[in-house]
C-alpha cells in the first residue's frame, strides 16, 4: 500500500472497494463541456443515515478548488432528526484506478471526526485530485471517458456524559474541631468529632492517635467522614478541598495538610493515613501534646456535589 500525505490529507491505495457506495460516471467529458458546476449522486444509506456524493468536475472555485476535481459527502433527509441534530462522522472518499484495479483512498488525518449539522451538511475535499492527474489516462482514473468514485462512512455515536458541578465556598469559616483528652489513660483506636453540617451534608472528623492501616504505630491518621453516605444519589460524588490541622497549643505553629478528595457512597472516609509522625507528635517542644490532650481541626475550603 502506497501512502502520501500533504497538510494532513492522506492518499493511500488499497485493493478492496469502499464498504458503502460506488458512483460510476460514463461520458464524464459532457459534464465539463456543458459546464456543470456540480453533479450529485443518488442518495445512499450508510450507518443509519442518508447520504450522497457531490462532485465538482472542474473544481469548487469558491473553496480554492480551481484546477482540481472536488468531491464532497452530503447528508440528506434530516427532517426526521431532532431540531438540534448533529451527526459525527469519520469518512473516506475514493476514486478507482481502472488500470491497476485498486482504489485511491483520501482522508483528512487532521480532522478525525466531521460534524454534520443544520448549518453544515456537506464536507469533503476541494482539492480531491488535480485535473492533470485525473485526466492523464496513464493514471487509470478516467478511462474511456468513464470514472468511478466511492465513499465509506462511519458514524461516531455520541456517548457524551454531562457532569454538573456546583462549586461553593462555605459561608464563613467551616471548621470541625476534635479535642482528645486523657489519651494515655483512656486510649481508643479512633475518635470522632461531633457532627457538623456543611451545605446540608453531615460530616465527622475521625482521628486515629496511633495511626491506621500500614501507618499504625508510626503516624497519627486523620480523615473526613460522611455521616450518612447512603443518602447520596447512587452516582453522586461530593468534592471537597479541605485542610487538616494539628494544633500547636503553645506557639500556634500548627501542622497542616491540604487535601482534595471525592466522597461517594462507597468512599465515605478519606484523608491522610500519614498525617503526623508519632515521633513528631510526642516531641513536647512542638506543642501538639499538652496535658495529655490533642486538638485536630478540619477546615472546609471548597465543597461541590458532582453528578
Amino acid at each position: 500500500m502506497d501512502v502520501s500525505q500533504v497538510h494532513g490529507i492522506t492518499r493511500t491505495t488499497r485493493g478492496h472497494p469502499p464498504s458503502h457506495y460506488l458512483f460510476k460516471i460514463e461520458s464524464f467529458s459532457l459534464l465539463v463541456e456543458e459546464r456543470v458546476e456540480k453533479y450529485k449522486s443518488k442518495t445512499f444509506e450508510a450507518a443509519g443515515h442518508q447520504w450522497r456524493l457531490v462532485l465538482y468536475p472542474t473544481g469548487n472555485k469558491k473553496s480554492n478548488g480551481s484546477d482540481y476535481i472536488s468531491l464532497y459527502l452530503e447528508i440528506k433527509k434530516t427532517a426526521n432528526l431532532s431540531l438540534d441534530w448533529e451527526v459525527n462522522v469519520d469518512f473516506k472518499l475514493f476514486v478507482f484506478d481502472q488500470i491497476r484495479n485498486q482504489y485511491l483512498v483520501i482522508k483528512d488525518m487532521d480532522v478525525p471526526v466531521w460534524r454534520f449539522f443544520e448549518m453544515k451538511t456537506e464536507w469533503g475535499f476541494s482539492q480531491f485530485l488535480s485535473q492533470k492527474t485525473f485526466n492523464d489516462a496513464a493514471n487509470g482514473y478516467l478511462v474511456d471517458d468513464c470514472c468511478i468514485f466511492g465513499a465509506e462512512v462511519l458514524v461516531i455515536q455520541r456517548t457524551l456524559k454531562l457532569e454538573k458541578a456546583v462549586l461553593k465556598k462555605p459561608c464563613g469559616r467551616k471548621i470541625i474541631t476534635l479535642k482528645m483528652d486523657n489519651l494515655s489513660r483512656l486510649y481508643q483506636e479512633f475518635y470522632r468529632s461531633a457532627v457538623v453540617s456543611i451545605d446540608d451534608i453531615k460530616w465527622y472528623l475521625r482521628v486515629y492517635p496511633k495511626g491506621h492501616s500500614i501507618y499504625k504505630d508510626t503516624h497519627l491518621s486523620a480523615f473526613l467522614e460522611l455521616v450518612e453516605p447512603n443518602t447520596l444519589p447512587l452516582k453522586c460524588e461530593v468534592y471537597v478541598k479541605f485542610k487538616l490541622r494539628l494544633m500547636d497549643q503553645i506557639k500556634s505553629n500548627h501542622s497542616e495538610m491540604i487535601g482534595e478528595r471525592r466522597f461517594t457512597v462507597s468512599l465515605a472516609c478519606r484523608g491522610f493515613h500519614n498525617f503526623v509522625a508519632l515521633e513528631t507528635l510526642y516531641d513536647s517542644s512542638n506543642g501538639y501534646m499538652v496535658k495529655d490532650s490533642l486538638i485536630v481541626e478540619a477546615e472546609f475550603l471548597l465543597v461541590s456535589k458532582v453528578g
